[in-house]
């Protein structure tokens, strides 16, 4: 390591041995619990701001209509889907998928050039334990050195009112997430419904609700940072995303080492870095940990040890910065590269899935059509010397309207399409049908056992798809006789 000069230094070493096991946890595999102090400061501020945008825009996104239709809907069980008011169906599987493959590809990019910026200011499972829930429990226990007396004392009535007062807020915010959660899957309008009527009416969507408030009550009361350190792959995505370009929460130990105790009528060894080794940063820390000791997994780049220090550095009139975003390069050399060739070419990939995302939502078709010949069956000759076979049609209508639809033969020229019930179909909104088809040949036309036909499909004047599909027929076939 080097010192404030830039001098080699073999005084001190870091110490490895944090790696070996989580904060959390202590040597016996028992759950530490985290009693973070009460962060203030700056990115604090910033944090409190932009969470109360995020949760704002979670909360009311299920009331939020595009063209009378949900901003956004997941609902697997019916296997419906909306976003930004455009309807997605199983058809559209390979779009959903493509929109998942964009955005970890952003997540990569992001993460390769931010580092865990995500976790700390835009996970909800952060916004929602720090932001929410923690605050909470600062207003009814206190802070870090409260709670930690509060919990040790005996049961008596103000303990009792206390952690009971605490529990029913964390049980009524989870049973409104729990809900707000429920709305995306079936829709605020059945949500409204399960709530007004008796359970028994919507026994499925009360049991769901139940179990989300479950779920959710306990990762926030109990779990807590568990779900971040334990439970969340992204964390452990780090070790092969971030790079030495990398920008995170950093300390300078450059600055900062070796640390030492201020002592009074004590004039500071120059060889002393400028960390003063109170803790702090590891008393506000959320997930335990130190990062004196470098990035870590289990670090959320929250920033309550930014703030922390950076109000140290004033007291004892030092400059800010000694814990701050920076990546390693920044700190060892003093140069900070952002758009490095790894990002570039990350950047590359994601315009590129971007652009193709793009082309394939604005050229989906509002219906999707299917036409198979029915399995099992051959060719059938007709009185008038024509050959027919019969066809399955599937229509799923993706819109929000229903619409009317004719199927046209383009090609062959001779040949003619017959729908038992009329020409024309009617398709419901958000809904498929299904019927049948004759298509018939003149049989001097049929020059093979298979012939390509091509159909469109049509909404009136105007042509939605091509559809290609195979006629099979006999083969030198003589002109029936008139």
């Amino acid at each position: 390591m080097m010192d404030n000069a830039g001098n080699t230094s073999t005084n001190w070493v870091y110490e490895e041995d944090f790696r070996d096991s989580i904060a959390t946890v202590d040597e016996m595999g028992k759950r530490l619990w985290v009693y973070p102090k009460k962060p203030a400061g700056y990115y604090h501020r910033l944090r409190i701001f932009a969470s109360t945008v995020l949760l704002s825009l979670l909360f009311a996104g299920p009331f939020i209509k595009i063209n009378g239709q949900p901003l956004l809907l997941l609902n697997f069980l019916e296997r419906r889907f909306i976003i930004a008011g455009q309807a997605f169906w199983p058809q559209d599987f390979m779009l959903l998928a493509l929109t998942l493959i964009t955005f970890f590809v952003f997540m990569i990019l992001f993460t390769v050039a931010f580092g865990r910026l995500w976790c700390g200011w835009m996970c909800p499972q952060t916004l929602f334990m720090e932001m929410v829930f923690r605050k909470i429990e600062f207003w009814i226990e206190g802070d870090a050195n409260d709670q930690r007396k509060l919990n040790k004392e005996p049961w008596h009535a103000k303990k009792i009112l206390k952690k009971g007062s605490k529990q029913l807020v964390f049980l009524a915010i989870a049973i409104l997430i729990a809900h707000t959660a429920m709305a995306y899957i079936i829709g605020i309008e059945n949500v409204v419904a399960i709530v007004q009527d008796s359970p028994s009416d919507h026994l499925a969507g009360f049991i769901g609700l139940v179990g989300f408030t479950l779920i959710f009550y306990s990762v926030f009361a109990y779990f807590r940072e568990q779900a971040c350190v334990v439970v969340c792959p992204y964390g452990r995505l780090q070790s092969v995303l971030l790079v030495k370009d990398s920008i995170v929460v950093a300390y300078d130990w450059l600055r900062g080492e070796p640390r030492g105790k201020i002592k009074k009528d004590i004039v500071q060894d120059a060889r002393r870095g400028d960390c003063i080794d109170c803790k702090l940063c590891l008393h506000v820390c959320p997930t335990g940990i130190d990062i004196r000791n470098g990035t870590q997994l289990e670090c959320v780049n929250c920033t309550a040890c930014i703030d922390a220090c950076d109000e140290v550095m004033v007291k004892i009139g030092k400059p800010k910065g000694l814990i701050r975003f920076a990546s390693f390069h920044s700190i060892a050399q003093g140069v900070q590269k952002i758009f490095t060739p790894r990002v570039f070419g990350y950047s590359i990939v994601l315009t590129s899935l971007l652009l193709f995302l793009g082309f394939m939502v604005g050229s989906r078709s509002d219906v999707d059509t299917t036409i198979l010949k029915v399995s099992g069956t051959l060719y059938q000759k007709r009185d008038n010397g024509s050959i027919s076979n019969l066809y399955n049609v599937q229509f799923i209508n993706k819109t929000f309207e229903k619409v009317q639809l004719q199927l046209r033969i383009e090609s062959p020229s001779g040949a003619s399409l017959i729908k038992p019930d009329g020409d024309q179909v009617t398709v419901p909104a958000e809904d498929l049908l299904k019927t049948i088809y004759f298509v018939e040949i003149p049989a001097d036309q049929i020059k093979s056992v298979s012939t390509t036909l091509y159909i469109g499909v049509y909404n009136d004047l105007h042509r939605l798809e091509r559809l290609k599909v195979k006629f099979i027929g006999p083969v030198n076939l003589k002109p029936a006789k008139p």
